[in-house]
């Protein structure tokens, strides 16, 4: 129960910002969420380096800063091409921390450490106030959200009740096939509910879900984010396993860890984007 209360709340407060928000609340939100994940990320890493005999020293300030900028460089008063050089900049800093302090042999494995959770968690997320808006911005978001969403209760449900072959045991043991090819049936069922929806609410002339493209091409998308969300879902099992948790935290009652709630979109969102990328420069229409 207290699992199913803690989705609730948050699938209500997910959809309130996506139709009611703006976009400083939309990066406002999500740069909250990157804040916690990322602070999980650090436990996680310090965990992971003192099993192996190391002291992991990347410092909070800079992954909290650094997360914060990230975020700051997507607002509309920024350059579109401001994040690379921004990531450079923040990178060398934390280098020159690193670099400046010993034991020496630290201070290339700390400071990639430190990048990887700044590609890993924040770059992922400010993609969401990106998708945001974009032209049919909040149903792209709306659809990312679902497919991912879907996926993951379809896995869940049909995994316990019929799943007997192992996706991938060493990552994540409770995994089966069968949960994995329902999980994508169940996106694709989610997205092709999403069309229907935004078709009767297009037919009124409330264009809130309204999407473009041919329904082959959004059913085939659906395909393609709940595979990117279920590897985003394994390789953040991959790093519990490695650090020897089970869970990235307990801020979620029933559900764990911000990241444990998140992995999935960590992965699912880029590729979305890198989607409507190439399907803008193909020519191939919007979403």
């Amino acid at each position: 129960m207290k699992r199913i209360l803690t989705a609730a709340v948050l699938i209500v407060a997910v959809f309130a910002l996506i139709f009611f928000g703006q976009l400083w609340m939309i990066t406002l939100a999500a740069a909250i969420v990157a804040e916690l994940a990322v602070y999980e990320y650090l436990k996680l890493a310090a965990v992971g380096a003192e099993a192996n005999g190391a002291h992991l020293r990347i410092p909070i300030w800079w992954m909290t800063i650094a997360t914060a900028v990230a975020f700051v460089v997507t607002l509309p008063n920024f350059p579109v091409d401001a994040q690379l050089p921004v990531l450079s900049a923040l990178t060398l800093i934390l280098f020159a921390w690193n670099g400046f302090r010993a034991p020496l042999i630290q201070a290339l494995p700390d400071t990639a450490q430190g990048l990887f959770g700044l590609i890993w968690i924040a770059y992922p997320l400010t993609l969401v106030p990106l998708l945001w808006k974009q032209e049919n911005g909040p149903a792209l978001v709306v659809f990312l959200m679902v497919c991912v969403w879907a996926g993951d209760i379809a896995a869940l449900y049909v995994g316990k009740a019929f799943g007997k072959h192992k996706l991938a045991p060493r990552l994540s043991p409770g995994k089966t096939w069968e949960g994995s090819i329902a999980s994508i049936a169940g996106s694709i069922a989610a997205a092709g509910l999403v069309i229907w929806i935004g078709d009767i609410l297009t037919a009124r002339g409330n264009l809130i879900l309204h999407i473009t493209e041919p329904v082959w091409q959004t059913l085939v998308l659906a395909a393609v984010l709940n595979v990117a969300a279920q590897l985003g879902d394994l390789l953040e099992s991959a790093v519990k396993r490695g650090a020897g948790v089970k869970d990235s935290g307990t801020m979620l009652p029933g559900h764990g860890g911000i990241l444990d709630r998140i992995d999935a979109l960590l992965l699912a969102a880029p590729v979305l984007w890198f989607a409507l990328v190439i399907k803008d420069y193909m020519g191939l229409g919007r979403f």
